[in-house]
């Protein structure tokens, strides 16, 4: 009984489709939300929907606003919804409250298919190629979404276009790994009607969102038929950027800032073919203690769930009604120093807050535990989703719930039963496991789901290029349903618009939350040593490789020495005319003739001293202007000197 009426409680209300939009009427919307956070932290959200009421399905190839390839993609692959989210950083439950819109680390995508004669395996194909056409659009890595990281969920994910009893196909799947960057923000603001030229969009430049401390962009798209005819449909397309901004970073006084420190240029304006163009800020909570310059319009009070919030408006129609080129600022001026800290509100602790890590030691075997605190003073309904890779292998047998009180720091044996329990066993290398449970957690009271795990030996083409980074495991999904409004800024099911989250009370309300991903270290070779030994083979072949090439292709040939003058004017002759060559044929003969004159005069001994002049002139005259003429020069000087004699 607790199973059906705990999915009762998770099922979202039908949507009343009888909208006041005329057919093949497009409408545009862009909101900006600013909510200081605490720990000096501040929240802004970007809101884009373009609604269409188009008439028959031949008409989703004339669109004004809506991208084409979004009202194609429909209607190509039958989709009736479409999540998809890209996400950098983590979102802080305890200090930052509820975000108005949930993503988790890396990439996220989720879908509906609906059709008459659908069957898995063509539902399996159509996710696939639907997953690559959106890789394309968004310049993310949406292509690797295969069987081996998808899901079928059962019960936690609601569809927010129909009746949750209809059959209907459903397919999940994370991407932990993937970066946020600039590649995806460019195409992401392609889809706007206006691009980044004017309106909210321009303030989103890529240098001040990239530096924040958590940023994450989304989009979806759903279908709404009135009384489920084909005929008479609603596209929606909505797209959110979440930005968390960290004022300690900017190195201000009293961390007063304003729209143009935040994004680096004030607004333009907004885009012409808007409808409505408002920026919401939130004033009470961590808001009171900033004073706003300008003063806004008007101010709203909402109260939902039985607590109220005080949102300051600045309508960007009524700002730029009058003619004029001009940018719009709003800055948030806070108090002296010395009260700042004595005004600051101490945030108060969500009902449902959620965490995720990994025991256990080494790289064989490890355990996953979740843990799960129930602030509240009422027992609250949670149901919690895993999906655990193909490469960890996940032991049900293990599976259990433990509780304690939150005064107590250690989990005793006290259990907690299963209200509902689902299991998909993974298969290696195809699926991943699935597990989905649920169960009443007691006020004050958290509980640590916990499941033990092996790790698997890859094969080496497996492994990432960074292998020793170690391999993520996807962030759980915990849900519940509160029944209060605190900490909680989620859009109603019905409603499109941020304005649509005023006073709208309900009996209770979906609360989803996103734990973090862990990373788990799995047997990895040393693939350093086969680097190793391809440097060594590598240097042994190439110090082979010359001698061998030298004495393989060149020709050894044996000459005879011939044998050096052992007289002292042979040598310097010899040497000073082996230099000479260059001179020409005219000085080698003339080089000769000196040779034999020496010879001559060192076989007679009596004609060297009447010779011995016209010797040593016949031999500057062969030598000529050389580097060693000064040694010539002696040897005449020492002749003459002998004549002397």
């Amino acid at each position: 009984m607790f199973s059906e009426a705990f999915v009762c409680l998770l099922l979202l209300v039908a949507l009343n489709a009888g909208s006041p939009l005329g057919r093949d009427d497009e409408r545009f919307h862009e909101e900006l939300v600013v909510r200081p956070l605490s720990g000096d932290h501040v929240n802004t959200y970007f809101q884009f929907t373009t609604r269409w009421h188009y008439g028959e399905k031949d008409n989703l190839y004339h669109t004004q606003l809506t991208p084409r390839v979004i009202a194609e993609l429909l209607q190509q692959f039958a989709v009736k919804e479409l999540h998809i989210g890209l996400t950098q950083g983590l979102w802080r439950y305890e200090t930052w409250g509820y975000p108005t819109v949930e993503a988790t680390s890396g990439a996220e995508m989720w879908a509906w298919f609906s059709g008459t004669n659908l069957t898995d395996t063509e539902v399996d194909r159509q996710w696939r190629e639907l997953a690559n056409v959106f890789s394309g659009v968004l310049c993310a890595s949406l292509n690797f979404v295969d069987n081996t990281n998808s899901i079928a969920p059962r019960h936690l994910i609601r569809p927010q276009f129909m009746p949750a009893n209809r059959q209907k196909f459903v397919r999940y799947a994370t991407l932990p790994r993937e970066i946020v960057c600039t590649e995806n923000l460019t195409p992401w603001k392609k889809l706007l009607p206006c691009g980044s030229a004017s309106g909210f969009a321009s303030l989103l430049n890529s240098g001040h969102v990239h530096n924040t401390k958590y940023h994450s962009l989304g989009l979806k798209v759903r279908v709404l038929c009135e009384d489920h005819e084909e005929d008479n449909c609603i596209v929606e397309l909505t797209q959110t950027a979440n930005l968390v901004y960290d004022l300690r970073l900017f190195e201000l006084s009293n961390n007063d800032f304003s729209l143009r420190r935040l994004f680096g240029m004030g607004l333009n304006g907004f885009c012409e073919l808007a409808e409505s163009s408002k920026i919401y800020v939130q004033r009470n909570e961590q808001g009171e203690r900033f004073q706003l310059v300008p003063a806004p319009m008007h101010e709203v009070t909402s109260t939902r769930g039985g607590h109220t919030v005080v949102y300051s408006v600045y309508d960007m129609h009524e700002q730029f009604k009058d003619a004029g080129e001009r940018l719009f600022n709003v800055a948030w001026l806070s108090p002296k120093s010395e009260n700042r800290r004595r005004n600051a509100v101490k945030p108060a602790l969500p009902p449902v807050i959620v965490h995720r890590y990994l025991l256990g030691h080494g790289q064989e075997r490890g355990r996953i535990a979740t843990e799960v605190t129930n602030s509240h003073y009422d027992p609250l309904p949670i149901m919690v989703q895993e999906v655990i890779p193909w490469y960890v292998h996940a032991y049900l047998h293990t599976l259990a719930i433990r509780r304690k009180p939150q005064r107590l720091n250690e989990y005793g044996r006290q259990r907690l039963p299963f209200k509902l329990l689902h299991y998909t066993p993974g298969k290696q290398r195809e699926l991943p496991s699935h597990l989905e449970i649920g169960f009443v957690l007691p006020g004050q009271t958290s509980a640590l789901i916990t499941i033990d795990v092996d790790y698997l030996l890859l094969k080496w083409l497996e492994y990432p290029p960074d292998a020793n980074h170690g391999h993520y495991i996807g962030a759980a999904i915990v849900s519940s349903q509160l029944p209060m409004g605190r900490n909680y800024s989620a859009l109603p099911p019905e409603g499109h618009l941020f304005e649509h989250s005023f006073n709208a009370t309900r009996p209770s309300y979906v609360l989803s939350l996103h734990t973090e991903a862990l990373i788990v270290s799995l047997p990895t070779p040393d693939f350093s040593m086969p680097y190793n030994v391809i440097c060594l083979a590598c240097t042994v072949v190439a110090l082979a490789f010359g001698p061998i090439h030298s004495v393989a292709t060149k020709m050894i040939i044996v000459g005879r020495q011939t044998s050096a003058p052992k007289n002292f004017l042979k040598k310097i002759f010899n040497k000073i005319f082996r230099r000479s060559k260059a001179g020409g044929d005219e000085a080698d003969a003339v080089a000769k003739e000196a040779n034999s004159t020496v010879e001559e005069t060192l076989a007679s001994p009596a004609a060297a001293t009447a010779s011995g002049f016209g010797a040593s002139r016949a031999a500057r005259s062969a030598v000529g202007p050389s580097g060693d003429q000064p040694l010539l020069e002696d040897l005449d000087e020492d002749d003459d000197e002998e004549e002397q004699d």
